[in-house]
């Protein structure tokens, strides 16, 4: 499966949505900009999107809620580690309330995974950050031993970046 992502402004991405409305297509806006990100096993309708390939998915994709992008730039020797992590994680965050799904996506022409996961709404996110699974998931006795590989794991800091899902009916 093959997640695609492109920005620009809310009424040129709305128009380019309803234009394709047998799409998996997500229209989503913080207060900076605005984004769409297409999840397709094919070819994206994008001019010039970032492509990723998910390497690990849980739950479906949705039209509404909150949406939480963590971006996280991994060498090129990083990523087998990384990705290793990903897919043996414990699981800890599909148990939580009112989460909805997560994509880790692994970048085809850059260096910046992202792990996508989306909400409910932004309290269940801020809640999960609070919890004990949280604390869990992120414990670093979970996680192997630095060694020479994976301390050149990141090849920049990590960043997030939040957005709101915007319902058909909102629109």
């Amino acid at each position: 499966m093959n997640v695609f992502i492109t920005s620009g402004t809310y009424d040129f991405l709305k128009i380019k949505k309803d234009k394709h409305p047998n799409e998996k297509i997500l229209l989503m806006q913080n207060s900076e900009t605005a984004v769409l990100l297409h999840e397709t096993p094919g070819k994206t309708i994008f001019s010039s999107p970032r492509k990723f390939e998910v390497v690990d998915g849980k739950g479906d994709l949705q039209n509404h809620g909150y949406v939480v992008m963590n971006n996280i730039p991994v060498s090129e020797e990083g990523r087998p580690v990384f990705e290793h992590r990903f897919k043996n994680r414990a699981g800890f965050i599909e148990k939580e309330p009112g989460f909805v799904a997560l994509r880790v996506l692994r970048p085809t022409n850059s260096e910046t995974y992202v792990i996508l996961t989306i909400w409910e709404k932004q309290t269940d996110f801020l809640n999960w950050k609070k919890s004990s699974s949280f604390q869990k998931a992120h414990n670093g006795d979970s996680k192997p031993p630095v060694t020479n590989s994976s301390q050149k794991m990141f090849s920049g800091e990590a960043y997030v970046t939040q957005y709101t899902l915007m319902k058909d009916s909102e629109e």
